[in-house]
């Protein structure tokens, strides 16, 4: 039996008008930036070509790792909700939050509580609180475990935490699934790298990284740096790959290079999964995507076999370290 679990990250769907009392502090400097820079770089047609190429494929569960928004206006909340319904239903759709979905602290019945239905857990009711997470979501073989490293930051920064009470809870969970014999796969949005942007880091990466040392998964996946890119976590039965995805919305021409989605195609069984991953790239006419190369994570090998063409999407592998430690390129 083979599970395939679709990637996508980093929407940035289009901005609202904003009233002028809904640009006071960090939301301002943000909404200056989207129409003076980003509203040409995430395009609407670039988004509607990806997501037709989704449909297309049928995948059987969809990931999305945030960034909806851009600035958190309530406007954008509503605008995501419907996008959100016709992308698939909350069964077939798991998501978490990223940084611009909790741009600045806001009230969760009239933002994120309207994606609550995505947001839980299995079996649980629509999430309230930021105290669900993490979530699981069990899928055939599959666990789908959620972190919401989104927390309100200054005017500036980009930067994620998760915190102590959520790592520990992860880490039991995670165990907990190892000795089901899942394919247990992490969703979060900030990279959980220590190298990363001082601006745009995951705060307590050296702390998730630990646990993940101590536990395992099979993968671990995020958004945010709108670039397809690989890295890996040493894990107790070998390195675990940690798999980045390009914006969803990135015109064609963009710095970062065309929006992009990936299709995880999961198989094999209890200690020996194999993740095979097609990455799919837009079109030039955002007119559906084509297969831009693929990776393939096998059982007990921390380098996977790989063939791509990169287009703008770095591909570099990176070897995640210890807290005081860089993390050193390296040829996969």
């Amino acid at each position: 039996m083979t599970f395939t679990l679709a990637h996508l990250s980093d929407p940035h769907l289009p901005m609202p008008p904003a009233r002028a009392g809904e640009l006071l502090g960090k939301r301002l400097t943000g909404y200056v930036n989207w129409w003076r820079h980003r509203v040409r770089l995430h395009r609407p047609e670039a988004l509607a070509g990806i997501v037709a190429d989704l449909e297309a494929q049928q995948p059987d569960h969809i990931a999305l790792t945030g960034d909806l928004a851009n600035i958190s206006l309530p406007a954008e909340f509503r605008r995501a909700a419907d996008w959100l319904a016709a992308l698939g239903s909350p069964h077939d759709v798991t998501l978490v939050p990223g940084n611009h979905d909790v741009y600045v602290a806001t009230r969760w019945p009239e933002t994120l509580g309207l994606w609550g239905a995505w947001l839980a857990g299995d079996g649980a009711p629509p999430a309230a609180s930021f105290d669900v997470f993490p979530t699981q979501r069990r899928r055939g073989p599959v666990a789908l475990v959620s972190l919401s490293s989104g927390v309100p930051k200054p005017p500036f920064f980009a930067t994620g935490t998760l915190g102590e009470a959520q790592i520990a809870r992860a880490e039991r969970l995670l165990a907990e699934l190892g000795r089901e014999g899942l394919c247990r796969v992490v969703l979060i949005h900030h990279p959980p790298l220590t190298t990363e942007k001082r601006t745009k880091r995951l705060t307590d990466a050296a702390a998730f990284q630990a646990m993940i040392r101590r536990v395992g998964c099979e993968i671990v996946m995020h958004g945010h740096n709108h670039r397809s890119e690989l890295a890996r976590i040493a894990g107790p039965a070998g390195p675990v790959p940690v798999l980045g995805v390009a914006s969803a919305s990135a015109a064609p021409d963009s710095k970062y290079g065309a929006a992009r989605y990936h299709l995880i195609r999961i198989s094999g069984e209890t200690g020996a999964w194999r993740l095979d991953v097609e990455m799919r790239t837009l079109r030039d006419d955002c007119a559906g995507c084509v297969s831009d190369g693929h990776l393939v994570f096998l059982p007990d090998r921390g380098r996977p076999a790989r063939s791509f063409r990169n287009q703008g999407n770095d591909l570099s592998g990176r070897d995640a370290r210890g807290p005081h430690e860089s993390s050193a390129r390296s040829r996969p």
